[in-house]
Order: C-alpha cells, then structure tokens, then sequence
C-alpha cells in the first residue's frame, strides 16, 4: 500500500502498463495497437488505447461506473489516421469529487478531424465499434443510445403533471433538459496560450457527468469546431500535437495490491525472479501489475478494456486456478462477492450493468412499462422508482456454468487446512449487507444445484441433462464460458456443464456437507437450513449421503453421451474437405500440413462439444476437457490423460498448431452450416487460442508432472513432455499472456496475431502467475 500512496501525490505519473513492450512483446503482432494504463488520483485504473484501423481513441475509466470517453481522429480525405503518444506521462490530479487525467497525442498527418465523440458507458462504446458505427462519416445522423431516446420520447407524452414529477426524478425541469442529456455538447475557447473544445456530457439522470478535453498551442496548431467535429491544422506543416484531458466524478472503487492478493511464497518467487534479472522476470512482474489493475476490495475485474465489471464465472475459475499463489482472504472475497449477488432462486450472476449500461437497461424497463396504454397505477409506480434509481446495478443471471462452479470453490475453501476452522465459521456466519448469512445464501444456491441435476441423477437420459434455454424459435442460448452466438454450434447440452462441472458440483455438496459439522454447523442444523431452502433434493441430500452418491455416480457417467469416435479414413476425408472450404492462402497452407500424414496414424476420440436439440453429439474438437484434468489434478485425482489425444494432434486432425497454441474448437468433423457460422463469429472458434484454456491445461500437467498424481491409463502422453509441447507453442506465439490470440496466412507462412477484440489484461489471462509458480516448483526430469 506504500507503492499506492507515494503513486497518488504525484501530479506527472509513468505508465504503469504499456502494450506492446519492444523486447517483450512480438510488435508486429498487434498491428500498429497500443495502449497504456495509468491510475487516477484515487488508484482507479485509466486505460487508453490507440485502435489504428479505425482511428479510435478510447479512454476507460474502469471505476465504479466502468466509464469510456472515446474519439475517432481522420485527415482530410476522412482516413483513419495513426496516432503516437506525445509524450511518457499524464498528469493526474482531481478536485473535490471530479477526478483529472490529461496526456499528449501526436497525429501522423498535419491536419486532423476530430468527431464521433461517445461519452458513457464501455458497454456503450464497445456495441458502437460492434457495430461498425465509427468508421461512418462524420456527417452521418448522430448515434443515439436508443434505450435512452426512447424514454425521453415517452416521458414527453406524460401528462403534464405525471410529467413534472418524473422530469423531477431525473433532476431537470424539461423535456428538453433532457434531450440535452442524449448527446454531447461541445463548446471552445482560445487564448493566446491555449486552444480548448471542451466536449461534455451528463448522465442521464444528471447524477454524473463526464468530460473530454481537446487542447493545443494556438501558436503551433490551429483549431475549429464546426458541429460535432473539431478540426486542428499544424500551422507549420508538422504533424498535429494536441492533449487530451479527461474528467469525472463518478464513483471510484478502493484498489487491492499485492501485498493483500498473494501469498508470502509466491512474492518472494516474484521478488527472487526480478533480483536475478532472468529474462522472464519482466513478464512476471507485467503480470503481477496487471492482475493489481483488475483488483478491488468491492470486486475482480473480468478484463480491460471491455469487460471492467463483475463477471461471475470469471472471479470463480480464477479463484480455483490461483489457489496455489494467493491468499486465502482472497477466495473468501470472491465467494463473499458471488453469494452478495445471488438471486433470490440462488442464480450465481453473471454480470452486473453498472452506470450508463444500468442506465440503458433500466431505461430499456422503463420503456416496456409504458408501451401498453392506459397507464394502470402500479405501472406509473414502478416507472417512477426506476426513474428514481436509474443507475441502480442490475444483474445478468442467464448464464448456467457459474452455478456449478462456486460449491467447488467453496468446498475447496472449506477444505483449506492453512485456514483456522474459527475464521471459516465466522466467515459462513457473517450476513452480507444487514441479510442472510452467507451460509444461508451458499445452502440457497446448492438447492439449486440439486434441483439442476435431479431429472438426470432419477432418470439418465440424454434429454434430461442440463439444457440451454431456446433465444429464439430455432437457437438456443450459449449459456457456458464459450458465450458467443457461434459458440456451442447451437448445441442445447454443453458437455462442459454436463460432463464436468455438473458432477463435481454434486461431489462439493458431499464435501460441504462433511466440512460444516467440525465449524460447530451440526446435522440438525444443516438439515433445518436445507430444508428452509428447499424440500427437495437438498435436504434428501443431507439427510441420506447414499442418495447423494449415487447422484454423483450416475452423472459421472453422462460423459457417455458425448462420446465420439472416429476410424482414421474419416478422419482424412473431413479434414480435407474442411480444407477445401477454406480461403485460398489457408487452403493452401493446410493442405500442404495435412499431406505430411502427421496425426493420421490412429483413430481419434474425444468429448463432443456439446449435443443437439435431440441428445445427438455435434463432433466438434474442443479444448473443455482441459477444465476437467486441471480439476482433478488440482483436487489429487488420477488424471484421465487420454484426453490430451486430440488437443495434442496437429490440426487439422487435432487442435494443435506449431507456434501458436491448442485451438480452441476444430469443425473439421461436424456439418457445413457449423463452418459457416464459425466464420463469420471466430471468437470460440478454429482460428483463435484462449489463455484461459493454455493456463488450465498447463496447471494440470504441472500438478501431474510434479509426481503427486499419476495418470489413469499409463499410455497417455507424457505429462512433462506435454507440458512442454504446449508451453514451447504459446511462447513462439508473443502472445501468450493476453486473453486469445489468432493466426494469418500470409507469404505461406503462419503469422500469430492479436485478435481484435481481445482483453489486454484478462483476469484468468493473468492466471498465468501460478502457472509460472508452479513451474518454479516442478522436480528436475
């Protein structure tokens, strides 16, 4: 905490992040991206990021409202144009509760457009770039956040006094106050010493206001601003230099460093590793100062810059996967922040809206409210309470994985012999905000859990596994970590649900059980609890351990139903006919793989990605079997090493890619519309490697290798050896440590690549730290 203080009372601050690093990060890779980190006067992290292809200047403030300030800049013919940062430091200060940061920018053309200011939300500006909505001309219709627009327009056909009293609630006294609100304005100034366009917006409910500032030396740079663009002209014809400074006075949240994330051994790894001047020491300590950006005392950050919010199952997975590095205050804050969200069913949340996104979806209420017409009383009544709250946190339960992921933290935490039975018990028995204790909160979702998994556990059949739920009338929700819309080829059983965490779910519930007792939480106790909770499979549960047994064994046997196998002639003829559906350049380079025979000496068998709408497998490749070897390596388990066959063999057989990484899926083997819909939505698909899945992969092999646990079928690869292999790959990559990563075909070569919307700085990315720890700790050959 020392590091922080000293950090706040200076006004000129380095970066505390910059990516790419020349001599730590391959350059070309990110394809003129860059992007740096800074931290405001109240430790809050500030990310700004130069996106070249767009001309995009993004600015996130990830505090508690995960605010962006964003511009595009282009040059006279309406080009992207490239920006370089003007100079190493911003200046940070702030005033009350309006927090400052400003840095220089310096544009590679002599004269510059400035427009398509967005001022709110990340999720806001992250949909706008989905979109495509930046790269229009500036002269196009302004972009509107419809949500919002719509409520104003509604509003406006209150009656009078109904409407009064909700312009009230949003703090204005007009209607047109509030279409204000809707866009930024932009007002300028010069002095003889500074030329400033000053572009503002409050929030909706002009509870908070945001602030981008374009400033330059009237002597070097000319400025204009003519409707929503600014323009800057080098007077000399130098490249235009201008600063930007930006403001807020959102909420901040209260940083967590080191000193209270990790455990004494891994610093002193982490200290011993920068005193040698090894050459992965600079990586490790990037490492460490990334997972500090993503670190709070209210939460865990899933990501910068997207994804500077809770995420549920990302705090979750981390937990489990950082174990061995950090302490144990940390697995209670994540469990504390999971159960603190629950909803009232025990859904874990997935994500929360904060701030302008909690503002749309608020608004988005408010709208349906009042599309029925005549307005009832209750209807009225409820539109003015989201009126009153409209920043009110709101939260996303529609994923499914996360449920089955927090009894196993728990249970592991639970299970911790470094942690006092007193502090556990205090810890379950503590309320969260003046409500149930957490023990009540953690007995609410294991009844969901139990209710989850009973049509299975009473009847194993394919149709009674967990299901997705239907998006439309022919897709259903891709409802597990791989949340794209391509993600599970619209399967409606994930095998990663089903045939991983679903029983090990059930076997936490057995290991809660057997835990609570010697925290002084009795059998009767327990018992009225569950029962309180729910009176079905729970309660049966805690009552009859027998029951519980025989749940875990029949869905440890739904892996069954994923199974697939594949003769060695068909295995040729799919892949090449995938092959011959791709582009002409990966054509050709796979097709000159494929004819090395390479992977083609065996049948392959592995674990479907999932399962369609009638219970049959879709025989996509995947690397999910990685979560189960590294849960039960990480739990002392016989490893079931087979699994590694297919991420092992060379795709397009396999998943594997020399120099790149495991791919996260291979389709070669499933329909032609699977191909197509992969795609368009590469995100979990054939072209990309995840960190996340590297990093479990690596765990489990460390934790086989290290000699404590021995594989199941003693013809399974060699664990070192495998280790190796995959680690050996992901380095050649240059970008191992961000969130995934892809490939291009270019001169016949393969060329590791940044993907486009990848995180910079990832929380599961960054368990990478304990991979490295437990590296450190493996026996000589």
């Amino acid at each position: 905490m020392i590091a922080l203080a000293l950090l706040l009372i200076q006004a000129s601050q380095a970066p505390v992040l910059a990516f790419p690093e020349p001599g730590v990060d391959d350059t070309a890779a990110y394809q003129g991206y860059q992007t740096r980190f800074y931290r405001d006067s109240r430790g809050n992290t500030v990310q700004i990021y130069l996106e070249p292809r767009g001309g995009r200047v993004v600015n996130l403030w990830a505090d508690a409202a995960d605010e962006s300030l964003g511009l595009t800049v282009r040059d006279s013919r309406g080009t992207p144009v490239r920006l370089q940062w003007g100079a190493d430091n911003a200046t940070v200060r702030d005033s009350g509760e309006v927090r400052r940061l400003e840095y220089q920018l310096a544009a590679q053309a002599p004269a510059v457009a400035v427009g398509w200011f967005l001022l709110g939300s990340m999720r806001v500006e992250r949909d706008f770039q989905y979109a495509g909505a930046h790269l229009r001309p500036y002269a196009a219709a302004p972009y509107y956040v419809a949500e919002e627009s719509l409520l104003v327009a509604n509003l406006s056909r209150l009656p009078i006094a109904e409407r009064r009293r909700q312009l009230e609630l949003l703090h204005t006294s007009s209607v047109t106050g509030l279409v204000t609100r809707l866009q930024p304005t932009i007002a300028s100034s010069c002095t003889r010493s500074a030329c400033v366009a000053r572009i503002a917006r409050p929030s909706l409910d002009g509870r908070n206001h945001l602030t981008l500032e374009l400033r330059a030396d009237p002597r070097q740079t000319a400025m204009q601003v003519t409707g929503r663009t600014v323009a800057l002209r080098s007077r000399g014809g130098a490249p235009v230099r201008f600063t930007v400074a930006i403001s807020t006075d959102g909420a901040a949240l209260t940083p967590l460093m080191r000193d209270l994330i990790f455990d004494r051994s891994f610093l002193e790894f982490v200290t011993a590793a920068v005193d040698s001047g090894a050459p992965a020491a600079r990586r490790l300590e990037r490492e460490v100062r990334s997972f500090e950006l993503l670190s709070s005392e209210e939460k865990l950050m899933a990501g910068l810059p997207n994804f500077a919010t809770y995420f549920g199952r990302d705090m979750l997975m981390t937990a489990l996967m950082m174990r061995p590095v950090w302490r144990p205050s940390m697995s209670e804050h994540v469990i504390a922040g999971v159960l603190r969200k629950l909803s009232p069913r025990g859904d874990v949340s997935h994500e929360e809206a904060l701030g302008g996104q909690a503002i749309r979806e608020n608004a988005a209420e408010y709208n349906a409210l009042m599309a029925t017409q005549p307005l009832s009383a209750d209807r009225v009544a409820r539109a003015r309470d989201l009126l009153a709250h409209l920043q009110r946190t709101r939260e996303n339960y529609h994923m499914l994985d996360d449920e089955f992921q927090l009894p196993i933290l728990e249970a592991r935490y639970l299970a911790d012999a470094t942690v006092p039975a007193e502090r556990k018990r205090a810890f379950l028995l503590e309320s969260e905000g003046g409500g149930p204790s957490r023990l009540v909160l953690m007995l609410r979702e294991l009844v969901l859990v139990a209710e989850e998994t009973r049509p299975y556990a009473a009847d194993p059949r394919p149709l009674n596994l967990i299901a997705f739920v239907k998006r439309d009338s022919t897709h259903w929700r891709s409802a597990s970590w791989r949340d794209s819309d391509a993600g599970y080829a619209n399967g409606r059983f994930a095998m990663d649900i089903n045939a991983i965490w679903a029983p090990r779910a059930l076997e936490a519930i057995g290991a809660i059980f057997t835990a609570l007792p010697a925290l002084g939480i009795g059998r009767e106790a327990l018992d009225s609890l569950a029962g309180r909770a729910g009176t079905g499979a729970l309660r049966g549960y805690a009552r009859d351990s027998t029951r519980l047994r025989r749940a875990i064994a029949t869905w440890h046997g739904a892996r069954r139903h994923f199974s697939v196998a594949l003769a060695r002639e068909e295995l040729e003829r799919r892949a090449r006919a995938r092959i011959a559906a791709l582009p002409a350049a990966d054509r050709a380079y796979w097709g000159r793989v494929l004819s090395r025979r390479v992977g083609l000496s065996d049948s392959l068998r592995f674990l479907a990605l999932a399962l369609d709408s009638a219970g049959i497998p879709i025989p996509i490749v995947n690397t999910d079997p990685a979560t189960e070897l590294f849960l039960d390596a990480s739990a002392g388990r016989p490893a079931q090493l087979d699994v590694l066959d297919a991420v092992l063999r060379p795709y397009p057989i396999g998943l594997f890619v020399d120099g790149l990484g495991p791919l996260v899926a291979n389709d070669a083997y499933s329909a032609r519309r699977v191909w197509a819909t992969f795609a368009s939505d590469a995100y979990h698909g054939p072209r990309v490697v995840w960190g996340r899945e590297v990093n479990l992969l690596l765990l489990a092999l460390a934790d086989i290798a290290g000699g404590a646990i021995h594989s199941r079928d003693p013809s399974s690869p060699s664990p070192r050896a495998s280790l190796h292999r995959i680690l050996d790959a992901v380095r050649a990559s240059g970008l191992e440590h961000n969130e995934l990563w892809s490939y291009r075909i270019e001169d016949g070569r393969l060329r590791p690549t940044r993907y486009g919307t990848s995180s910079d700085v990832q929380l599961w990315s960054s368990t990478d730290l304990a991979v490295q720890f437990m590296l450190s700790r493996l026996p000589p050959p």
